[in-house]
């Protein structure tokens, strides 16, 4: 069944090189089809005729596409991809991989090597900000402010109290 929404991703000229490092990621993930510029696109973008215009892809079950559109935009914070992990070690997972030629942020977040923004989150840390305990929710809040990378084992720590 298709879905009716997808995101867009907006890159320069690496759509088809983005795909492959995040399909090799994800698990049940594929790229699904690729797409390239005609003569048309040519003209109107500059793009040589035959060159990747768009990827639609699979990261475990949500469809992406990434469109080769130039270098007029760029990722910003403002929207980034959340990844819930059930267990530290897939924080780490995909932390490491994610990480490869990018930049760790805080809180969480890190920017891939195409400057997207992620979210690594373990599940639990949801459970334990939305406690109605607003004692024990503050102090895992602090203790997520403070972190690069999540830790969970110091999140159970400072919730714990």
């Amino acid at each position: 069944m298709m879905k009716k929404i997808s995101p867009c991703l907006w890159f320069d000229n690496q759509a088809e090189e983005a795909a492959k490092f995040y399909t090799s990621i994800f698990k049940n993930s594929k790229i699904l089809e690729v797409s390239h510029y005609t003569k048309a696109g040519h003209d109107i973008h500059g793009r040589p005729a035959g060159s990747v215009m768009a990827v639609s892809f699979e990261l475990d079950g949500a469809t992406f596409a990434a469109l080769n559109g130039g270098p007029a935009f760029t990722f910003t914070e403002a929207i980034s991809l959340q990844i819930d992990c059930k267990d530290q070690q897939e924080v780490d997972y995909y932390w490491d991989r994610l990480l490869q030629g990018g930049k760790p942020v805080q809180c969480g977040w890190l920017k891939d090597k195409y400057g997207l923004s992620w979210q690594v989150v373990p599940t639990v840390l949801k459970d334990m900000l939305l406690d109605k305990d607003t004692a024990k929710s503050s102090r895992a809040m602090d203790a997520m402010l403070k972190m690069v990378k999540l830790d969970i084992a110091t999140l159970r720590t400072a919730y714990q109290g």
